[in-house]
């Protein structure tokens, strides 16, 4: 799933493409993709893109004070095109494109998703923050200039939940999934099982300054890079997420893995949980 650093990237990269390009058309395979019937797709042709810019890990692309916003899901991605296709797309057609928006200069971009599960979510509305509940009820931005170590503190204050979990709850912080959870906890040194609330002071400090810090490297090498390179230069970047067997960076340490119904995280149990390996009840009913 794309989190913050992608989404940034992903919308500096079409902020730099579109940015007072007027919409030519908006091409939908997926019915379902789109959330909302008013205004139709096409009220978006023939204004001018004005801004794109991101809430949490939503892209909200401004055209004229119409938003066309979407959220790329667990399996969505954007692919971009110099020049748009010639072949329209077909309604109901058994393919990963749900959706297309093209430009009056000739470019465009898909948004796509592959697999059965199909979340990927596009809306169409006049105010974000208003019309989509999901972006209403955000918590403050993880890179927000404003959310300060004092406010972080407050947010996990009283939270009993694993603190894993804490960092991925958009209602609570937003931006951060489920890889970047690893990253961040692997760089402050904290087990992903730790509750919330008994995290002291300055626990709770190298959490935020681990945040704060992996988050902006993560958006620094993205940075630039096109859409289609982003997934690559997300996977290179990490330290344990997606590396179970694999040497920690920190200490040597083997990577282990900790597998739920539908995702896994990843930590060193050297530098995160004192050298105990946490338990993994799932490899635990397969091994009885």
């Amino acid at each position: 799933m794309p989190e913050l650093p992608e989404v940034e990237a992903l919308a500096g990269f079409l902020r730099q493409r579109v940015e007072g390009v007027a919409v030519a058309d908006v091409e939908l395979a997926s019915f379902n993709v789109l959330k909302t019937y008013s205004p139709a797709p096409q009220a978006l042709c023939g204004l001018f893109v004005t801004d794109v810019r991101r809430h949490g890990k939503w892209i909200d692309v401004d055209v004229d004070g119409l938003h066309l916003v979407f959220h790329l899901s667990r399996a969505g991605w954007l692919r971009w095109y110099d020049k748009a296709p010639a072949t329209r797309l077909r309604p109901g057609s058994k393919t990963p494109i749900a959706l297309r928006v093209s430009f009056e200069d000739g470019s465009a971009f898909d948004l796509t998703e592959q697999g059965t599960q199909k979340r990927l979510a596009a809306y169409i509305v006049k105010d974000p923050v208003a019309e989509i509940p999901q972006i209403a009820s955000l918590g403050p931005d993880a890179l927000s200039d404003d959310f300060t170590v004092e406010s972080f503190a407050a947010l996990l204050a009283g939270k009993k939940a694993q603190i894993k979990g804490v960092l991925r709850d958009q209602s609570v912080i937003a931006g951060v999934g489920n890889a970047y959870s690893d990253e961040v906890l692997h760089v402050a040194k904290i087990s992903p099982y730790a509750k919330a609330d008994s995290l002291d002071a300055e626990k709770v400090s190298r959490l935020y300054e681990a945040m704060r810090d992996t988050l902006s490297g993560a958006i620094e090498a993205a940075s630039g890079k096109p859409a289609a390179e982003l997934k690559d230069a997300k996977r290179a970047g990490m330290r344990v997420h997606g590396r179970t067997g694999q040497e920690c960076p920190e200490c040597g340490d083997v990577v282990r893995e900790v597998s739920f119904a539908d995702r896994s995280m990843q930590y060193c149990a050297t530098c995160q949980t004192g050298g105990k390996p946490l338990a993994d009840r799932r490899m635990s009913r397969l091994l009885k």
